[in-house]
């Protein structure tokens, strides 16, 4: 799952990037919302942070011109504005959900965990693949009922298979999904990935179709 961060903020924008990362998404970190634009004119994200108040505008009309076009990337409003009017209004205009800053981070990674999956049309949290069992909201993962112990981007490249069962990802698409801006990418990091992935989970947790991608196995 990528992530647009739109905050200006510096310190609630560098505290969120870093919670992100930790929870093993790429995060790409804008604080404007030309850049915003000019961010998801050449990227693919899977959900959209969005503060209300930024230097160049209002990111209520940011949302509602996403929404006008029929763009249904999930979005999160982060912000000050508390009152319920606020909120009504944020959650008319196309919003997902709506924090009222302070707020939690641990709180923050819950939402997200929760949009991402009525998105992906699985709001239960809880799913059976063969030997394995998934706790999605947990971010745990039991092999014949003993812990597997994923890294963040273990478990961030399992989820983008959990996401899609069935449909065939591209490892262009795998990059796209796991990795910022300004990550490093090596050639052969999706290969070891999946690699380490199918060591702790079996060999058939995922499956490769020669030069075209991988998809998710029977466990």
């Amino acid at each position: 799952m990528r992530i647009l961060l739109i905050e200006d903020d510096a310190v609630l924008g560098a505290a969120v990037r870093d919670q992100i990362a930790a929870d093993g998404y790429p995060v790409d970190w804008v604080r404007r919302l030309d850049a915003a634009g000019d961010a998801l004119a050449v990227a693919g994200y899977d959900l959209i942070l969005l503060d209300l108040m930024l230097p160049d505008g209002r990111g209520l009309a940011f949302l509602k011109t996403l929404r006008g076009r029929a763009d249904a990337t999930p979005i999160i409003i982060m912000t000050a504005l508390d009152q319920v009017s606020d909120r009504i209004e944020g959650l008319n205009a196309g919003a997902d959900d709506y924090l009222v800053k302070p707020f939690d981070l641990a709180e923050l990674s819950a939402r997200i965990g929760s949009v991402a999956r009525r998105y992906a049309g699985n709001p239960n949290p809880l799913i059976r693949l063969g030997s394995l069992s998934v706790d999605l909201a947990a971010r745990s993962v039991r092999r014949d009922g003993q812990p597997v112990v994923l890294t963040a981007r273990e478990w961030a490249l399992f989820e983008a298979f959990l996401s899609r069962p069935g449909q065939l990802l591209s490892k262009a698409l795998l990059e796209e999904r796991l990795y910022s801006f300004d990550d490093e990418v090596g050639s052969n990091t999706v290969e070891v990935h999946v690699s380490r992935l199918r060591k702790k989970l079996g060999a058939g947790a995922i499956e490769t179709e020669r030069g075209l991608g991988y998809r998710l196995g029977r466990g």
